[in-house]
C-alpha cells in the first residue's frame, strides 16, 4: 500500500507539473518531459516491482542510460527554444517600454505638480512615514534615483527594519531591470545598501534596499570552536554506531578500535562528502559558506551538519545548486557502497541482517531485491558491511532533503516554488516527524533539531523573483521522490508477495 502510495504520489508530482507547464506551450511541455523522463526509470522499476515483476542489475542500468540520454537531448533542445523565447520577449518588453514611456513621463510630471502644490493634498500618514525611514535623507534621495520607467517605476516608499521597502512597477526582463537597478546603485552609493527584488505580500514585486551592515556575517572565533568540537564528537559517535553494528559498546571496549575504524570512517566520509558537494558549489558561485555545525547522534553516527550562508545569493538558482549539491555527492557515494555492498555479499559476510530490516525502506528493499534475489526469503540474511554503510548514508542524506526550512530540502523547495510554499512544506514536514516519533524515537530526535534550529526558511537572494528553471525543478523532484522512497517502509504484505522474508 506504502508503495502504491509512493508511486501515486509521484505520478501525481508529474501531472502538476503538467498543469503548470501547458501556459507556457512548446517550452513548457519539453521542460516537463525532462521531468518525465528523469522520473520514469524510478516508477517503472517501482512500478513494475509492485507487481512482482523484478528487473536485473543490467536492466536497471539501461533504462538509467536511456533515460540520460533522452534527458541530454530535451535539455538541448529546450536550451535552443529558451534562447529564442528569451529573445521574443525581450524584444517585446522593449517595444512596451517606448509605447508607455510618453504616458508615463505625463504621469510623472502631474505628480510632481500636485507634490508641488504643497503638503496639504499629502496624507498624514504618508509624510510620517517618510520622515522615519531610517536611510538618511540624502542616501534616500539617491537611491530613488535609480528607479526609471524602463526598470522599475516606484510609485511608494515604506520604512523596513533599516531600510525602505519601494513598491512600483516592474517594467522589461527581471533579470535585466535587477542588473540595471543594482550597478546603478552601487555608482551612486557604492557598497553601503544591497537591492533585494522579491515578491510583496499581494504577489507584485518590490524593491527592498538595505544597509550592508546587515549582511550575513562570518562565524565568530567561538563559534568555530563549537564546530571542531561538534566534529570531534561527531567522530566519536560514528565509532559508538559502528560499535553497535558489531554487537559491542565501543566506549566500554574502545581497545577494539581497529574493529569499528573502518565503518565509522565510512559514515564520515559520506557526511564529508555531502558537504564537499556544497562547498564546492558555492565555491563556483562565489559564495560563502560557513564551517559545517554536524549533528551527533549514537543511532547513525549523525544526521548530518548545519551550514549557513555567509553572503547574499544572488539569485534562486544558486540557491539550488549549492543546496542540491551535497544530497547528490552524498546520496550516489551511499548508493554506490550499497550496490558494491549488495554484489560483494555473499554466505558468510561480515554481518547479518534480519530480512525485515530490508523491509524499512522501498529503496533499500527493492535494490536488495533485485541484487541478492532468494537469499531475501531467508531468516537472516548475510551482507557486505558497505551496504550498511551505504544504508546508514542514504538515511543520512534522505533526512536532510525533508523539505523543511534551512534543511536541504527546504532550500530546494524555496529555490524552485517560492518562500510561500516552502513555509508550508515546513509546517507539513514538522506534523509528518510529530506523527512518526510515535513509533520512531530517531524522528523524534530529528524533529526536534528541525523545530529549534532549522525550521527557519533561508532569506531571500537578491534577485528573488527568477525562479531556478525546469531542469533544475526536475532534478529537486526526483531527489524529493528518492528521498520519500528512501524513508518509507515497505509493508509487510507486500514485501512478503515480492520475495522479501519468509
Amino acid at each position: 500500500m506504502i508503495t502504491l502510495l509512493t508511486l501515486l504520489v509521484a505520478l501525481g508530482l508529474l501531472g502538476w507539473g503538467f498543469v503548470r507547464a501547458r501556459p507556457y506551450g512548446k517550452l513548457g511541455i519539453l521542460a516537463w518531459l525532462q521531468s518525465v523522463v528523469l522520473m520514469a526509470p524510478w516508477l517503472l522499476f517501482f512500478g513494475l516491482f509492485t507487481i512482482g515483476i523484478y528487473l536485473n542489475l543490467a536492466g536497471v542500468l539501461l533504462l538509467f542510460l536511456v533515460s540520460t540520454g533522452l534527458y541530454i537531448f530535451l535539455g538541448n533542445r529546450l536550451r535552443a527554444l529558451g534562447q529564442d523565447a528569451a529573445l521574443a520577449r525581450r524584444i517585446s518588453a522593449i517595444a512596451e517600454a517606448q509605447a508607455n514611456q510618453t504616458d508615463e513621463a505625463q504621469t510623472s510630471e502631474s505628480a510632481e505638480t500636485d507634490l508641488g502644490q504643497g503638503s496639504q493634498t499629502q496624507p498624514a500618514a504618508r509624510k510620517e512615514a517618510e520622515e522615519i525611514i531610517p536611510i538618511p535623507a540624502e542616501d534616500l534621495q539617491a537611491i530613488k534615483g535609480i528607479f526609471g520607467i524602463d526598470t522599475f517605476f516606484a510609485t511608494e516608499t515604506i520604512p523596513f527594519q533599516d531600510g525602505a521597502i519601494f513598491r512600483g512597477n516592474l517594467r522589461g526582463e527581471i533579470a535585466t531591470s535587477y542588473q540595471s537597478l543594482s550597478e546603478t546603485l552601487k555608482q551612486r552609493v557604492g557598497d553601503r545598501y544591497r537591492l533585494f527584488l522579491v515578491e510583496g505580500q499581494d504577489g507584485k514585486p518590490v524593491v527592498i534596499v538595505l544597509p550592508s551592515s546587515r549582511d550575513p556575517q562570518p562565524l565568530t572565533t567561538p563559534q568555530k570552536a563549537i564546530a571542531a568540537v561538534l566534529l570531534l564528537v561527531t567522530l566519536a559517535a560514528c565509532l559508538e554506531s559502528g560499535g553497535l553494528m558489531l554487537g559491542f559498546d565501543f566506549f566500554t571496549e574502545p581497545a577494539r578500535i581497529a574493529e569499528v575504524l573502518p565503518l565509522g570512517i565510512g559514515i564520515l566520509a559520506i557526511l564529508l562528502v555531502h558537504e564537499a558537494g556544497h562547498w564546492l558549489l558555492a565555491r563556483r558561485h562565489q559564495v560563502s559558506l560557513s564551517w559545517p555545525f554536524f549533528i551527533p547522534t549514537w543511532q547513525i553516527g549523525s544526521f548530518g551538519a548545519i551550514t549557513r550562508f555567509e553572503s547574499l545569493l544572488p539569485n534562486r538558482k544558486v540557491l539550488f545548486d549549492v543546496a542540491f549539491a551535497g544530497p547528490a555527492a552524498g546520496g550516489l557515494l551511499s548508493l554506490l557502497m550499497l550496490i558494491t555492498g549488495l554484489v560483494l555479499s555473499h554466505k558468510g559476510s561480515l554481518f547479518q541482517i534480519p530480512t525485515e530490516f530490508f523491509q524499512g525502506s522501498i529503496l533499500v528493499g527493492t535494490l536488495s531485491r533485485v541484487v541478492l534475489r532468494e537469499s531475501l526469503q531467508e531468516s537472516l540474511v548475510d551482507v557486505h558491511p558497505l551496504v550498511v554503510i551505504g544504508w546508514l548514508g542514504l538515511v543520512i542524506n534522505a533526512l536532510n532533503l525533508l523539505p523543511a526550512g534551512q534543511l536541504d530540502g527546504g532550500r530546494i523547495v524555496q529555490a524552485i516554488y517560492g518562500r510561500k510554499v516552502a513555509g508550508r512544506t515546513t509546517i507539513g514536514s514538522i506534523i509528518v516527524l510529530g506523527l512518526a516519533a510515535i513509533i520512531n524515537p530517531l524522528a523524534l530526535y530529528w524533529g526536534i533539531v528541525v523545530l529549534f534550529l532549522q525550521r527557519e526558511l533561508e532569506r531571500p537572494c537578491l534577485n528573488d523573483l527568477v525562479e531556478a528553471d525546469d531542469a533544475r525543478a526536475a532534478l529537486g523532484l526526483l531527489a524529493l521522490f528518492l528521498m520519500i522512497t528512501t524513508l518509507l517502509p515497505l509493508t509487510p504484505s507486500l514485501a512478503g508477495r515480492l520475495g522479501i522474508g519468509g
